[in-house]
């Protein structure tokens, strides 16, 4: 399998560069057309120390290996649940767009429910092999309510998108382990449509879906972003019109680097450009799963699908709001989308479904669940 792990880095390594470039472009061009003082490289270095930071965390974590952070899942997302409640704390929380999901930490903001992406999942592997196994919906249970304060805090913050996603991830966990459906899919439905009745009360939800639908109907404002990702996309055509030909990058399409990277990159690169990318991501898929049936450990192989359903996701997320196919959810596109926390996340990621090839400590009593 060494030929199929230096094939999965590589189409990572390739969809940071590309990214990186475009982070370059986007930026530069903001810079220049603002006439600002800012150095039109500042982004492009901010991001690569960004990068060099991530594979140290990254490398780190390899070498301690995916059994050890199974068992301090528990401890880990404990710390990131405090992190999780000093977003909301003045002074050291960060509210952003009128929702407090960065804390600040010596000048740099951090996002501390990306790595909950991570932690929660891997959580529950564990308990699941710590317990033996889930035979009764007490056991179950009693899982779920130790899952339920940072997916609690991040509901709150708000961040519905990142929620989402966490449940989306525990639904896919939940077939890979084959947990009985019976513990788990009517609580499901119940708790989104719970979850779906209060954040339709929720200012915010009902105008992003209304925006969503009809963004002309908020041109000057929530609707702008949408509105303007649909002409970047469209505008590029077949071919695209060129790397650092884009206009929508030049203030027609604010924060253009971070979620919405992805638009002007189809500008660029049109179809063509647009398809490649995909492709290159459902290489990842399909590298990731082909490492999961590899691994020599059950718990190393469902961390490796579901970390890998976890990157897939993200991106088909991501580009489904930048298509205009989903409503904004404020995911960034792994690997390619400027940002610390994200990056950082899914290299962590990457490290474990690497590490999660090497020999089993045997350790864990996890078996295949009927």
């Amino acid at each position: 399998m060494k030929r199929t792990e230096g094939f999965f880095l590589f189409f990572i390594l390739l969809l940071f560069s590309v990214g990186v470039t475009m982070v370059f472009d986007t930026t530069s061009a903001d810079v220049i057309d603002a006439a600002s003082t800012m150095r039109t490289d500042y982004a492009l270095l901010r991001q690569l120390l960004f990068a060099l930071i991530g594979v140290l965390l990254a490398g780190g974590v390899f070498l301690i290996g995916h059994d050890l952070f199974l068992r301090m899942s528990g401890k880990l997302l404990l710390f990131f649940s405090l992190l999780l409640v000093l977003v909301f704390v003045p002074g050291i929380g960060q509210k952003v767009n009128g929702a407090n999901r960065w804390i600040r930490i010596l000048g740099a903001s951090l996002q501390p429910s990306e790595f909950v992406r991570v932690i929660l999942p891997a959580f529950f592997i564990y308990e699941v092999g710590h317990i033996g196994g889930i035979d009764r919906f007490s056991s179950f249970c009693k899982i779920m309510a130790k899952m339920a304060l940072p997916m609690g805090l991040i509901l709150i913050e708000p961040d519905n998108g990142t929620v989402a996603i966490l449940l989306a991830t525990l639904v896919a966990l939940f077939f890979l382990m084959r947990i009985n459906a019976k513990f788990w899919a009517l609580p499901l439905t119940l708790l989104v449509l719970a979850g779906g009745a209060a954040a339709s009360q929720m200012p915010h939800v009902s105008d992003r879906i209304q925006i969503y639908l009809h963004p002309e109907l908020d041109l000057r404002g929530k609707g702008h972003q949408p509105y303007q990702a649909k002409i970047a996309a469209g505008s590029g055509g077949i071919w695209g019109k060129g790397l650092g030909e884009s206009l929508q990058k030049m203030h027609y399409l604010p924060e253009a680097h971070n979620d919405y990277i992805a638009a002007i990159f189809a500008e660029e690169f049109g179809f063509v450009g647009m398809a490649l990318l995909a492709l290159l991501y459902s290489a990842i898929a399909f590298l990731g799963y082909r490492l999961a049936l590899s691994a020599p450990s059950y718990e190393g192989a469902i961390l490796t699908a579901i970390l890998t359903f976890l990157i897939v996701l993200q991106a088909f997320l991501n580009l489904g709001v930048v298509s205009g196919l989903l409503p904004s959810k404020g995911t960034n596109l792994p690997f390619f989308s400027q940002g610390g926390s994200s990056l950082w996340a899914n290299l962590l990621a990457v490290s474990l479904i690497l590490s999660a090839q090497r020999s089993p400590s045997g350790t864990l009593a996890i078996t295949p669940h009927k």
